[in-house]
């Protein structure tokens, strides 16, 4: 799926989950520009998909079009069936890199990272029958699953022998930043399948 795909999908979900959605509220949550929001509604009007009507106070309501419907309907679908595909992939990776570190002896894993990403690496974990040693994470979430989330500046305390980096996101700066933790290359395992494997 696409960024525009994506975009399209947010905007259209958006008009369907709030009442009184607004172009600056859209812009906001797209983290755009106002100006550019309102060319993509406007291109999303011309493709049928919503309707924009104007209620008092010089204010627009968006409603979906059942054509809008069935096209935020088929990217939800696109959406899922992608994301469902990269957490198999996901999980197969982060499987068989754990698999050969698991068989010599390695069995002390912390996680970096506290979102779906991280809630992948963590089943995985527990189908080798292991618990993180730690959670670590920068976003100040105070547990992740039941359990507490440590700050990045206890990263290099010596719990876990490798780190899963739990990110689907920018893996080279999660790598200098855990680099600036004291975190060397050598214990990173990260779901791309890049890291040490030995």
């Amino acid at each position: 799926m696409d960024q525009a795909s994506q975009r399209d999908l947010r905007i259209l979900t958006a008009i369907t989950e709030e009442e009184d959605v607004t172009q600056r509220g859209l812009a906001k949550s797209l983290g755009i520009a106002l100006g550019l929001t309102n060319l993509y509604v406007k291109r999303l009007s011309r493709k049928g998909y919503i309707k924009v009507t104007t209620i008092p106070s010089r204010r627009f309501r968006y409603l979906l079009t059942p054509r809008g419907f069935a096209e935020k309907t088929r990217l939800t679908y696109e959406y899922m069936a992608l994301s469902l595909d990269l957490y198999r992939k996901t999980r197969q990776g982060l499987r068989e890199t754990m698999r050969p570190l698991v068989e010599h002896g390695v069995q002390r894993f912390a996680l970096y990272g506290t979102g779906e990403a991280a809630e992948l690496a963590y089943l995985t974990l527990r189908e080798f029958g292991l618990e993180p040693m730690a959670v670590y994470a920068e976003d100040g979430r105070r547990d992740f699953l039941g359990l507490p989330v440590r700050p990045l500046v206890e990263m290099n305390d010596g719990k876990g022998d490798r780190v899963i980096v739990a990110t689907f996101d920018q893996p080279n700066r999660h790598r200098a930043l855990l680099a600036r933790c004291g975190v060397g290359e050598d214990r990173l395992i990260f779901l791309d399948g890049s890291g040490n494997r030995s």
